[in-house]
């Protein structure tokens, strides 16, 4: 079954003379690059958006994937950090994003002969809520992963099986999704979730968030590593580097990870 849907993912380039792909260096986009890549060789072009909601080392990450796999690559520069539809964290904020996202690639699709951009939208994605995904499609974006039915365990399935070395990469949201609806986001407060992070993951953590909210940092890890964390780690030397980044106050979920978990907001709000 696996196996088939590879195939329909190649077909699905074979009908294309040439591809753009909205490559943000996470699994779902990079699986795409590869696929994309090795059928249509060098009219493939891979472009990746930096903007402040980007980890400087997520892009080098990209960067460094792109040049494994052979993509042609490229960096451009968006600007939703400008429009206050997007700063004001509205529930359908990725919509600015992803519109913000499309019409920077649209005009280098067009004027460099690309007739199509595609995304790294996947099976799962289409049931959750994903207000970008509209973004896209109302600019012509494909998805074809999702076309092909390909879940975000599949994909992992098809990274592994094509000896991608990042098949188990946690996602990476961009960092905008640490903030809770309704709270402002601005470059100082990304980057202090974006340090924060950082310092947690050199310290040997990997899936993981720190979301803000106000003054306060709330550090998610997946509930088996709670424990641990807690015997293990120099909590009062985390709580000062924290503090430096900018921060008040400090806490744990003890619930544990749960990717978007800022979302159980949206339960009997409108989502359309």
């Amino acid at each position: 079954m696996l196996e088939q849907k590879l195939e329909q993912l190649k077909t699905i380039f074979t009908q294309m003379e040439k591809a753009l792909i909205a490559y943000s260096g996470g699994i779902d986009s990079t699986l795409v690059a590869k696929i994309a890549s090795d059928v249509l060789g060098n009219r493939v072009l891979a472009i990746t958006a930096e903007s402040p909601s980007l980890l400087p080392e997520d892009l080098e990450e990209a960067r460094i994937q792109a040049a494994a796999i052979g993509i042609t690559h490229e960096i451009v520069q968006t600007h939703e950090i400008d429009n206050p539809n997007y700063t004001s964290n509205p529930i359908n904020r990725c919509y600015f994003c992803k519109s913000e996202l499309h019409d920077t690639l649209k005009p280098i699709a067009l004027q460099r002969g690309y007739p199509y951009i595609i995304d790294g939208v996947n099976a799962d994605d289409l049931r959750d809520y994903r207000p970008g995904i509209q973004a896209a499609k109302e600019r012509g974006a494909r998805s074809p992963l999702a076309e092909v039915g390909i879940t975000k365990m599949e994909v992992r399935q098809l990274s592994k099986q094509l000896e991608l070395p990042w098949w188990d990469k946690p996602a990476q949201p961009c960092l905008s999704s640490r903030f809770p609806y309704g709270e402002e986001i601005t470059i100082p407060k990304l980057q202090r979730v974006g340090r924060a992070e950082i310092y947690l993951r050199k310290l040997g953590l990997t899936n993981l968030r720190v979301r803000s909210e106000g003054d306060t940092a709330r550090i998610e890890l997946p509930p088996e590593q709670i424990k641990e964390f807690v015997l293990t780690t120099d909590l009062p030397e985390l709580v000062s580097v924290f503090q430096d980044f900018g921060f008040v106050y400090v806490t744990l979920d003890l619930e544990g990870f749960q990717s978007g978990k800022l979302n159980r907001i949206l339960t009997g709000i409108a989502r359309e």
